[in-house]
């Protein structure tokens, strides 16, 4: 799903879209400033210049052609915060090979499906990461996708699978991609549990890096806390990682996002600024009045990736001594920043206005009717780096975007007299657990999956980290043994279903409340489970 022809133009013309590349990206800073630190892996103390960084993706680049790999070949990336997952997507950015990325919580269900649904001819794991073993994850994946010809693993004994060290490095003649063509493709999580592909360009989503690098202060001076799993759309774009890279900063990656992994990166590093989402945020702010470790080089910390409480943010700036800056985005596209100069007031209450001057913004009633102003409704955006479609998903396309090519993200907003969004809530049925987003339906197909199950619906109520939490309501069948939640969250766990999507509670009833028409009502199910109840 392309950008229209005069969208395009208009993007070009007014400097948003700069024809440049990712792989072109790195060579350019490596030959500006070659000595400098790109990337700091706390594990043995690894330091990468931008020379080391672009030379390790050039041979890499040169031994995946020379196994097979060309542009337009996907791959899928699941590696945690390390080094190598740089050197990994700089490579397949520089042959024009699409990344897919995973995140290092998926397992068996997902990734499979990762694997078979785009037709990837690779995939890229760790050996071994927070005491999971990933080859034993490969293994199954490959038995079961005939695409899936290659398995490269970073770290570790690779056992049958192919060693990210032992790619041959001969030069080879790369024909790379242009500004226009795809750079990856990202995961969105969906209400049905059926991820769709987001497929970003070399274009639009380095303008979202630059942009947001403007915004958010970030210059070569700057040093960037990836303290999200890497592949995240916000530590990743917001302005993250690949924002830090673009400036010619320094990006250190933190194995754990914890006060006890992350404070003592601060303090060696001199980090500037980070990202977190809210869970963290608020475990961050308790953490620091007792902390030995000077934080004072943290300058800006964002928080994204789900609604701030207005209470929550009001304690970063004593807490932390920083400025807080609200991230509200979307991987397929749009993201809101407040800005470092806007009133504390407007930083603690909103979630932002748009990077772009084109970003066109419409907030809607259920029939795609404008609001008035300052009302609430439903958010449609397009704009220089929000996609126009996902990718090969052509039912999901007729839902989500309007003929005219506005996307609708599912969020439920107000527009404050600024410009600047506060968000309501959500309109579909998800539940966004600290950042990750959970489909409900996805969750419930699985517990009913268990023999004993009749039915079950899963909702999300509220928690005061997590900002949701999973609460999963189940009537058994006639004559079933009785069950006991626990083991109905180990059943679903032993289905290869990622951990945050595990319910956080079961409920046993009898019944479910339904509405007028005879459906369930979810609606009433929320309200049951917002009730104070003991965690089952």
């Amino acid at each position: 799903m392309p950008y229209p022809a005069e969208f395009a133009e208009r993007y070009r013309a007014r400097g948003y879209w700069r024809g440049e590349t990712f792989g072109a990206m790195l060579r350019e800073r490596a030959a500006a400033h070659p000595d400098r630190i790109a990337v700091v892996d706390p594990a043995d103390d690894r330091r990468w210049t931008y020379a080391g960084l672009d030379l390790r993706a050039d041979r890499l680049a040169a031994g995946l052609v020379a196994r097979g790999i060309g542009k337009g070949d996907r791959v899928v990336v699941q590696l945690p915060n390390i080094a190598e997952f740089f050197e990994v997507i700089f490579a397949l950015f520089r042959i024009g090979a699409l990344p897919v990325f995973a995140l290092p919580a998926h397992r068996e269900t997902e990734i499979r499906y990762f694997c078979e649904f785009t037709g990837a001819a690779a995939y890229v794991v760790a050996a071994e990461h927070g005491g999971y073993d990933y080859r034993e994850l490969a293994a199954k994946v490959r038995a079961e996708v005939p695409t899936l010809r290659h398995v490269f693993v970073a770290g570790g004994e690779a056992g049958p699978f192919e060693a990210l060290s032992d790619v041959p490095d001969e030069p080879v003649e790369l024909t790379g991609p242009e500004p226009g063509d795809l750079a990856f493709l990202q995961l969105s999580g969906g209400s049905t549990g059926v991820p769709k592909l987001i497929p970003r360009t070399h274009d639009d989503y380095i303008y979202s890096l630059w942009g947001s690098n403007e915004l958010c202060g970030v210059d070569q001076d700057s040093v960037f806390l990836c303290a999200l799993p890497a592949a995240h759309n916000f530590p990743l774009s917001s302005p993250g990682s690949l924002g830090a890279l673009y400036a010619g900063a320094r990006v250190v990656l933190c194995p754990q996002p914890s006060p006890e992994v992350a404070f003592p990166l601060i303090e060696r590093e001199r980090v500037t600024l980070t990202g977190l989402v809210p869970p963290l945020a608020l475990v961050w702010t308790e953490a620091a009045a007792t902390t030995p470790y000077d934080l004072s080089s943290l300058d800006v910390l964002l928080v994204g990736g789900a609604k701030f409480s207005e209470e929550a943010a009001r304690r970063v700036r004593p807490a932390l001594g920083c400025t807080l800056q609200q991230v509200f985005g979307m991987a397929e596209g749009l993201v809101n920043y407040t800005r470092l100069d806007d009133p504390e007031e407007t930083i603690v209450s909103t979630q932002g206005r748009p990077i772009s001057p084109d970003d066109e913004i419409r907030v809607v009633d259920d029939h795609d009717e404008d609001v008035a102003p300052g009302g609430t409704g439903h958010l449609l955006t397009r704009g220089p780096y929000t996609i126009r479609g996902y990718w090969r998903a052509p039912e999901h396309n007729a839902r989500s975007f309007t003929a005219d090519g506005f996307y609708r993200t599912g969020d439920i907003v107000r527009l404050t007299p600024t410009g600047h969004l506060v968000v309501e809530g959500r309109a579909k049925d998800q539940i966004n657990r600290g950042g990750e987003k959970i489909a409900a339906e996805e969750v419930e197909n699985h517990i009913l999956a268990h023999p004993s199950v009749h039915d079950a619906n899963v909702v999300g109520e509220p928690d005061p980290y997590l900002g949701e939490r999973t609460c999963a309501y189940v009537i058994l069948r006639a004559g079933a043994e009785p069950l006991k939640p626990v083991a109905v969250k180990r059943f679903v766990r032993e289905r290869g279903l990622a951990a945050y999507k595990v319910p956080d509670r079961v409920e046993f009833v009898d019944a479910f409340p339904q509405t007028g028409v005879g459906k369930v009502s979810k609606k009433d199910l929320r309200a049951g489970a917002a009730a104070p109840e003991p965690r089952t």
